[in-house]
């Protein structure tokens, strides 16, 4: 099976446990690592933009992708939210095979 590594970013720690709860509960991921709160710049609508974030990296099958970004959207509180997956090319052979049991569809 083939294993991603997906990227959000949320407003506060409060709303990425949450978001991160849900999406473990309903095993659209195995995994999620709430990290720090960082500083993010980008421009939005024409404007510099500065605010501080709090990532996540999920891990999941890459056949829960789809799923998993209809969630995120729906749960995520910004209009347009960063979701980017990336294949996880190599890894802890019964790491990986976790992700795919914990995400297998039931």
């Amino acid at each position: 099976m083939e294993t991603l590594l997906v990227i959000t970013a949320l407003p506060d720690a409060e709303t990425a446990r949450a978001l991160a709860a849900r999406l473990v509960e309903r095993r659209l991921v195995a995994c999620v690592n709430i990290l720090a709160p960082c500083q993010s710049l980008y421009r939005w609508k024409d404007k510099l933009e500065e605010a501080e974030e709090v990532p996540l990296l999920m891990k999941t099958g890459a056949a829960r992708y789809a799923a998993l970004e209809e969630a995120i959207r729906a749960y995520h509180p910004y209009e347009l939210p960063e979701i980017v997956a990336v294949r996880i090319d190599k890894g802890l052979p019964a790491y990986l095979a976790w992700v795919a049991e914990e995400t297998a569809a039931e």
